[in-house]
């Protein structure tokens, strides 16, 4: 039986155990492998791995296995995943992200958010996308942001993905925040590029954060300084 570590589980599990399911808040500003060599530390767990990597700039729900556990995260990492994401108009960035250099800016004032939510429309359901070169995806053995921080474009092919929901939560002056529900290989700042390139605008992706990975819920995770008052307290 799966032994899950969060918030509930925490007040009855009495004694460590190598092989766990833990659901971790990642902070913004970690790698999920900053997570994974954290939690290695922290337990001494001979083997660690995590389901659905997140950008060192996004925060949310991360789910690390440890011990026999690491063999189910592929059926995790296959899930389909909610995210809340701000995306700003009026700048275009090579990495579509918050984290790379402005390669277009413009000033926009007015935003049509009536053409917005009907660009937004039309990304739900199956659509092919192309994975950006600023990603961990691999070519021929290599990953694309080496190549893209060399300069290098390569083609890459697209991959089919499906958006359940794309919706419109809040917006101001040029900022816009959406809930997302995408299939696994969906790249958000893709998206908000595209966005910003159909609405004219220019856009790129400010925040995002992870709320749920199938199931699992980022309202049950633990931080990552709560696992280690935790766990050591077990010993």
């Amino acid at each position: 039986m799966t032994r899950i570590i969060n918030k509930d589980s925490i007040l009855s599990i009495t004694e460590t155990y190598p092989n766990n399911v833990i659901l971790i808040d990642k902070p913004a500003d970690w790698t999920s492998f900053d997570v994974v060599k954290k939690i290695k530390n922290i337990g001494r767990f001979k083997k660690v791995g995590h389901a659905g990597t997140l950008d060192p700039f996004a925060e949310g729900l991360l789910i690390i296995g440890t011990g026999d556990e690491t063999k189910k995260l592929q059926n995790w990492s296959d899930a389909d995943k909610c995210y809340q994401a701000l995306i700003e108009f009026g700048k275009q960035t090579n990495t579509y992200d918050v984290t790379g250099d402005i390669t277009e800016s413009k000033t926009v004032v007015n935003v049509d958010w009536d053409k917005i939510r009907a660009i937004l429309s039309s990304f739900i359901g199956l659509s092919e996308q192309i994975p950006p070169m600023f990603s961990a995806k691999k070519v021929n053995g290599v990953r694309l942001y080496k190549l893209a921080r060399q300069g290098k474009e390569v083609n890459r092919k697209s991959h089919q993905i499906k958006i359940e929901k794309l919706t419109m939560m809040n917006h101001s002056d040029q900022n816009m925040k959406l809930d997302i529900h995408c299939s696994k290989g969906t790249y958000v700042r893709t998206i908000a590029h595209e966005i910003g390139i159909k609405s004219g605008y220019g856009a790129y992706l400010k925040e995002l954060k992870r709320h749920t990975i199938g199931s699992f819920s980022v309202k049950d995770a633990l931080s990552i300084g709560q696992f280690e008052s935790f766990w050591r307290s077990l010993n």
